[in-house]
């Protein structure tokens, strides 16, 4: 059992929901949060876990050296990385900040967790990694990495560097790579919640291209519970793939979440696609499953529906009437 755990990101959409499952389960457990608070992430999400004995919220960005080691040599025996600049239209615009973020901010953290030995490393990355997968078929563990846009090259990067420290160094580290993530507390910028938030207003809802690309949709909390079990028992070099298979078009969640609002599909505004749009992500799951014993519990018609009301009711109080 481990005594400190870092938590990078996580006043982020899903570092915050890892926190609140957390922090009570684990009360043995002391929980530095390390965020250091951009635009995407919200020490409000957070409100239900502010005041714990065992939790304490540091800020500070991965990218700065110096501000990790200070962190990490004050007795951290575990570091889970959530911290990372997630948008892609983002990425396209500016890759560099996103080099700095995904790319040097991992670097520092394992440097850091090198040198006082930690205990154990999870790097929570991402499935868009393996590039698109348009034919058919699931990517598993094993597949080649092939990213197609900037965001998901610099996650690359950084699963590369976890696995090269593992190898080179014998560092207790895991990578996690994972769907798409639904559920309270994701910026406004990302598909569902923007869906909401123009539905609500009866605004043009921009869907890229001919809107079938295809999304594998998992449960935040499901993808939290998944990634406990990788923490606490994933095994050393190892990765695993994290999924759902609740696959559907965007098109197709687009009008899902118009439906449960009572809005009209009309809303939906086809726009020119974006660069290097991967048309389908679909990995495979049972390594995970198999080693660690664990099972997605959330149905997305059924979740989809408790999030879209989260974000209703989080959104309407911003109307102007």
């Amino acid at each position: 059992m481990f005594h400190k755990i870092l938590v990078t990101g996580g006043a982020g959409f899903i570092g915050s929901n890892f926190l609140l499952e957390m922090v009570p389960r684990y009360p043995r457990i002391f929980f530095i949060n390390m965020d250091k608070l951009t635009y995407a992430a919200d020490l409000a999400n957070l409100e239900g876990i502010d005041g714990s004995s065992n939790y304490s919220f540091i800020r500070g960005d991965i990218s700065d050296a110096e501000a990790v080691n200070k962190v990490v040599s004050e007795g951290v025996d575990a570091i889970i990385n959530f911290a990372a600049e997630s948008h892609v239209d983002r990425s396209i615009v500016f890759p560099p900040q996103f080099a700095a973020t995904n790319i040097i901010g991992c670097l520092n953290l394992l440097e850091a967790a090198r040198k006082v030995k930690i205990k154990k490393f999870v790097q929570v990355s991402t499935d868009e990694v393996y590039g698109s997968l348009d034919k058919g078929g699931f990517f598993t563990e094993t597949s080649p990495l092939a990213p197609n846009n900037p965001y998901s090259a610099s996650k690359a990067a950084a699963d590369c560097l976890t696995r090269a420290y593992h190898r080179t160094y014998g560092l207790n580290a895991c990578i996690t790579r994972s769907v798409n993530n639904y559920g309270p507390y994701q910026h406004r910028e990302k598909f569902i919640p923007v869906v909401v938030y123009r539905a609500l207003r009866d605004e043009p809802i921009p869907v890229y291209g001919d809107g079938m690309q295809v999304r594998d949709w998992l449960f935040v909390k499901d993808h939290c519970r998944a990634l406990e079990r990788v923490l606490f028992d994933g095994k050393p070099g190892e990765i695993y793939n994290i999924s759902a298979e609740e696959e559907r078009t965007n098109l197709e969640l687009a009008g899902s979440i118009l439906h449960i609002m009572g809005k009209s599909p009309s809303l939906l505004n086809f726009v020119a696609d974006r660069p290097g749009h991967d048309r389908r992500y679909a990995v495979k799951a049972e390594k995970i499953k198999q080693e660690l014993g664990w099972e997605p519990k959330c149905v997305l018609e059924v979740a989809l529906q408790k999030t879209v009301e989260w974000y209703v009711y989080k959104f309407r109080s911003e109307l102007p009437y």
